[in-house]
């Protein structure tokens, strides 16, 4: 899960960031504003992205992606494209959440094969010594 939302992560750092010139062109906004607003949030995006590792930062990103929604109405079209970040995000946090809860099954049902074959392969030595 925390994989697909680092690259979920990674690519709003570049839609976030293109949201400062969008923000000065169109809806004329100060530069300073701007640039402060959607520039710390494309910084913490990319942060937050390298750090999914951490529970602490997986919350933090939710957060980010609250923020980025909110800002979002500030710009004409924005609202669009935040509603398609958001998304593209829950749906990785689903989607990884299964992933992981599969790939636990599938090794939980290994070790398990492994450790039959190794009572198995103990078992017959073993008959074979007592003949």
């Amino acid at each position: 899960m925390r994989v697909v939302c680092a690259v979920v992560l990674a690519f709003e750092v570049i839609v976030i960031g293109l949201f400062i010139p969008v923000a000065v062109t169109l809806a004329g906004m100060d530069p300073a504003f701007a640039g402060g607003l959607w520039g710390t949030m494309a910084v913490a995006a990319l942060v937050l992205a390298g750090l999914q590792k951490h529970r602490w930062a997986h919350y933090a990103s939710w957060a980010l992606q609250a923020v980025f929604l909110f800002t979002s109405f500030m710009l004409p079209g924005g609202m669009l494209v935040a509603v398609v970040f958001v998304s593209l995000w829950v749906t990785g946090v689903v989607l990884g959440r299964r992933t992981d809860e599969m790939k636990a099954a599938h090794q939980a049902r290994a070790e398990a094969e492994a450790a039959r074959e190794a009572e198995t392969a103990v078992g017959a030595s073993s008959e074979s010594r007592t003949r």
